[in-house]
């Protein structure tokens, strides 16, 4: 496969194609190669640049860090099927890339989407994970139950249903330059996360051949071809929940009862902080999970 060139980089990071479960996928990587591993997973509607205040502050801890495109989004491979969408494909790349690596083990990192992907690798394959970090999304069995039981939750996951409509959500989002997916995200974040050129960078990875169809059927394939839960519910790897309790899709409860399901967790909430936590307070999210982490090498 050839190798698309990044949109633009950061310093010290480097890029790459990695094959892995079939397809492959474009990864931002900085720090050390021997270092221990950091996977961090981004979510809807973003892409690695979503990790672009962490990645630093991991990879000057001691930590080699992997912030894949995941499939769908960006740089990276878009197949068509809807079933290629699923959490068990998805937690399957997860693993792919820590294999590519050469890696047992790896700390992971999710947001939104992501953190969707982590707790389910978490939950198939708790060997493989030495720590998890969530950043504002529930343990899947909480999100489902919560759908059936509150109408407040609900009425916030609107937005699920709409995206269920071929076509017409990717055209209405992907006008002018992307304008509905930047209205989205400007709503969804805090007043001083995202500058012009932020958006600017989020706008060339939407307008990639497929995206835009790729990336809503990531919750297509949830509705459609809905997951089987595992019978044990319960994460065994230790965790800590990142919680911005200005989250206008998903409500402040959800943190606790996914704490719930969870051997050894703790929350760090932040009271000011939007659905996008780690763009509201990159410093104090970034002394969060380092300080659960630990030093890295």
């Amino acid at each position: 496969m050839n190798h698309p060139a990044p949109v633009f980089s950061l310093p010290a990071v480097e890029h790459s194609m990695v094959q892995t479960n079939g397809v492959y996928l474009h990864v931002a990587s900085a720090g050390d190669a021997a270092a221990p591993p950091v996977i961090l997973l981004h979510g809807f509607p973003e892409f690695w640049y979503g990790w672009r205040h962490q990645i630093p502050a991991l990879a000057a801890a001691g930590f080699r860090v992997l912030a894949p495109d995941q499939r769908g989004y960006n740089l990276s491979e878009k197949p068509e099927a809807l079933s290629a969408y699923a959490l068990d494909t998805l937690a399957a790349d997860v693993i792919g890339l820590m294999d590519a690596a050469g890696r047992d083990r790896a700390a992971l990192i999710g947001h939104d989407w992501g953190a969707a992907v982590a707790w389910w690798t978490a939950l198939k394959y708790p060997e493989r994970v030495e720590k998890l970090v969530i950043l504002n999304v529930p343990h899947p069995a909480v999100m489902i139950d919560m759908l059936s039981k509150s109408r407040r939750q609900l009425l916030k996951s609107w937005y699920i249903g709409y995206f269920q409509i071929p076509r017409l959500p990717e055209w209405l989002l992907g006008l002018g330059n992307g304008y509905g997916l930047t209205n989205l995200m400007l709503a969804a974040s805090g007043p001083h996360a995202l500058n012009d050129a932020d958006i600017a960078r989020y706008q060339a990875a939407w307008a990639q051949p497929g995206a835009l169809t790729a990336m809503l059927n990531w919750y297509r394939s949830l509705v459609q071809l809905r997951p089987v839960m595992p019978a044990d519910l319960r994460i065994r790897v230790p965790t800590r929940i990142l919680w911005g309790e200005k989250d206008i899709a998903l409500v402040p409860e959800l943190a606790d009862a996914s704490a719930a399901l969870c051997d050894d967790v703790d929350i760090v909430r932040f009271p000011n902080a939007s659905h996008f936590v780690q763009h509201d307070e990159p410093a104090a999210v970034n002394a969060a999970i380092l300080a659960f982490l630990g030093q890295g090498a």
